[in-house]
């Protein structure tokens, strides 16, 4: 409980930093900014592993959730200030910190950063001081991280703030690149399972997938899914179609905003998403798909993810009219990519509730060998 406590205080310390930035001038130029981000990060991370020396966590994953539990309060302030619900903390951020953080679509990152990842961090923490199992929520935050910051740093290079890009902007890279050896990390360790029996699992993976009647609906959204994600790929694409033009045009015009999340987001899931979606598809056709209850997780956080910002910055009022959801086609939109977001998450509930059919099983004469030999 103390560590979830300290971490928990850690984190408000931000809004006492942020209101003093705001209100001494000498902090607010743009070197100074990445200085004293970096020196409030090194700091966080000292005051944490001191708090915590009497009884240190095995997991150096802690430090992690700490550190960055304390950026979720920044991100949540600045959300709530660019949308008008607080003043007083951001002010000088948003003109000479990172500028495009007033973009729709950083602004729900902001939101879901401060709110879901936050949550996630206590939990995860919590979990690790109580000695439970937090491997398969890791992972669905790694995979909620890292979809969130390969969209938002190479959104910000190649959109229209890539001439505006000032010190600050190298805050990013510790978010980019610590997820994804936290997500090294948490899959190269045991999986978190329960225990099943062999003859249960033999006996499901008998079964063909006309005889699964939820793995095939899957298989058929799966597939769906592949579908519509080459669909807007090649709409970013500007590829020459006719049927791509008109649903860009009269369906998702937020495809084409010139801040350029939209078109990396659709980028990331032609070429990574896409694969996987695939390969999902393949693992429940075919029996002892082990890798299916880690990857479905993975994904599924990268999903929800960006689909609640693309689809929070299609409806965002600070968006330009012209690229908003058109109120015609609003609710079938609005359904179309919602079903989109939560179809991963189902499926990876889905995998890990009723393991059995993705468990590997030692042939017979194997086993009889190893008894032998024992």
């Amino acid at each position: 409980m103390a560590q979830e406590i300290c971490v928990f205080l850690f984190s408000l310390t931000a809004l006492s930093v942020l209101y003093t930035m705001n209100n001494v001038p000498a902090f607010q130029e743009p070197v100074v900014i990445l200085e004293i981000g970096v020196a409030v990060l090194v700091v966080v991370f000292f005051m944490v592993y001191i708090a915590t020396r009497c009884n240190p966590p095995k997991d150096p994953l802690f430090y992690v959730f700490a550190e960055f539990s304390f950026t979720c309060v920044i991100d949540l302030t600045s959300a709530l200030e660019y949308d008008g619900f607080a003043s007083g903390f951001m002010e000088f951020y948003q003109k000479t910190g990172e500028p495009y953080l007033g973009t729709p679509y950083a602004i729900m990152m902001c939101y879901w950063d401060g709110v879901v990842h936050f949550i996630l961090y206590l939990i995860l923490v919590h979990r690790m001081s109580n000695r439970q199992q937090y491997r398969t929520l890791g992972i669905f935050w790694a995979g909620s991280l890292c979809g969130n910051m390969i969209v938002f740093v190479p959104g910000i290079v190649v959109g229209k703030y890539g001439s505006e890009i000032r010190p600050a902007f190298w805050l990013n890279m510790p978010f980019l690149l610590v997820p994804i050896w936290g997500a090294v990390s948490l899959f190269s360790r045991p999986r978190d399972m329960p225990l099943v029996g062999a003859s249960k699992a033999e006996r499901e993976q008998k079964k063909a997938l006309i005889w699964r009647p939820l793995d095939l609906l899957f298989v058929v959204y799966l597939v769906a899914a592949m579908g519509f994600t080459v669909f807007r790929g090649l709409a970013v694409l500007d590829c020459p179609l006719e049927i791509l033009n008109r649903y860009v045009t009269e369906y998702e015009p937020y495809l084409k905003d010139p801040v350029g999340f939209p078109k990396v987001m659709m980028l990331l899931l032609l070429f990574h998403a896409l694969p996987m979606l695939g390969s999902f598809a393949y693992g429940l056709c075919t029996p002892g798909c082990t890798w299916m209850l880690d990857w479905t997780v993975y994904l599924a956080g990268a999903v929800l993810q960006c689909q609640w910002c693309h689809i929070g910055a299609s409806l965002h009022p600070r968006t330009a009219e012209m690229y908003r959801i058109p109120t015609t086609v609003l609710v079938p939109v609005l359904l179309l990519n919602l079903l989109y977001a939560v179809g991963p998450v189902l499926l990876a509930m889905r995998c890990k509730r009723e393991p059995d059919y993705f468990l590997p099983i030692a042939p017979v004469g194997q086993t009889n060998n190893e008894k032998k030999s024992s």
